[in-house]
């Protein structure tokens, strides 16, 4: 697995296309999402993504199996790491707990592509993700390590999580803004669809923004030009028809998990919500957001978490 991603980040140099040039911006990113912001734990439970877009990963080997693209885009290619674990309601539950979500955590590679229309006001966005499922992700030593520097119980059932399985998925999503709401606000409409041994699911959705902010669709290189204080809030809701959740029912191909819920238990709609605040200043921005989604199964609870964020562009 480790040969196959270094495979796919490196490459050779690839060929110009005047219909569609690489932006020479570079960006990163890092987020981090927990729900002990709002004093609970479990379910997801915590969340690291880093993210690097530069035009030195137009040469992966990974943009073969992406679209180009529409005529008239600038593209951006990127690479995004992604930690993600996941509890039932009780970690100081030692057994398992039936009809609760199982122990899970996965790391993988996103390499993606985003062809950005700015004058349309479009963007599509595609991208292969390739990684693990099970315990080589690391989700017993980075929540026991977390909760002692914490003084938070420990968890006591990670010996039951879900069994290892590779990560291979495909997504794709586009937006669109749907209109101008005066000079400081818009709304963007998006479709998306990933299927993959994680995640397969197909949904939509909508984003406001609203304050003293760049236009949604701006190339990345002029967000990293702007030299005005931007300060914006934003609202997302969107509505997901689920296949298949891994993190719950266990790796496609994989039959030696401890436990699992059933594909009956599943709610197959579900719904995502985020509101939050942005700051961000010659290329550097801050974000804090609210995330909430409804139930993911038979019997589970709505869940909230928080997800702070910092990205620089240059």
């Amino acid at each position: 697995m480790t040969a196959l991603l270094l495979l796919l980040l490196a490459g050779r140099p690839a060929p110009a296309d005047s219909l569609r040039p690489t932006s020479p911006a570079h960006r990163l990113a890092f987020t981090y999402a927990n729900d002990i912001f709002f004093a609970i734990d479990y379910y997801f439970t915590q969340g690291i993504t880093i993210d690097w877009v530069s035009p030195v990963l137009a040469r992966s080997p990974a943009n073969y199996l992406l679209p180009k693209g529409p005529a008239g885009s600038v593209r951006s290619h990127g690479v995004a790491l992604r930690y993600d674990g996941f509890t039932p309601l009780d970690i100081r539950d030692a057994f398992i707990r039936r009809g609760d979500r199982p122990y899970a955590a996965y790391f993988y590679l996103s390499l993606y592509r985003v062809s950005n229309q700015a004058a349309r006001h479009q963007r599509l966005t595609t991208a292969l993700e390739v990684g693990y499922l099970g315990p080589a992700a690391g989700g017993k030593p980075i929540q026991t390590k977390l909760h002692q520097l914490t003084n938070y119980a420990l968890p006591r059932g990670w010996d039951y999580q879900i069994r290892s399985a590779p990560v291979l998925g495909y997504r794709a999503a586009f937006e669109k803004r749907v209109g101008p709401l005066g000079r400081s606000a818009e709304l963007i409409a998006s479709v998306e669809a990933s299927v993959g041994t994680l995640y397969t699911y197909a949904g939509g959705g909508l984003r406001l923004r609203a304050g003293r902010l760049l236009p949604y669709f701006a190339d990345l290189a002029a967000a990293g030009a702007v030299r005005r204080w931007q300060c914006y809030g934003e609202a997302t809701l969107s509505g997901q028809l689920v296949g298949y959740n891994a993190t719950l029912q266990g790796g496609l191909f994989a039959n030696d998990n401890p436990y699992v819920l059933s594909a009956s238990v599943l709610n197959r709609a579900v719904l995502h919500g985020s509101g939050g605040l942005v700051v961000a200043h010659g290329g550097l921005s801050f974000t804090a957001t609210a995330v909430v989604v409804t139930p993911e199964f038979s019997g589970g609870l709505w869940h909230r978490w928080g997800v702070l964020g910092v990205g620089q562009v240059f």
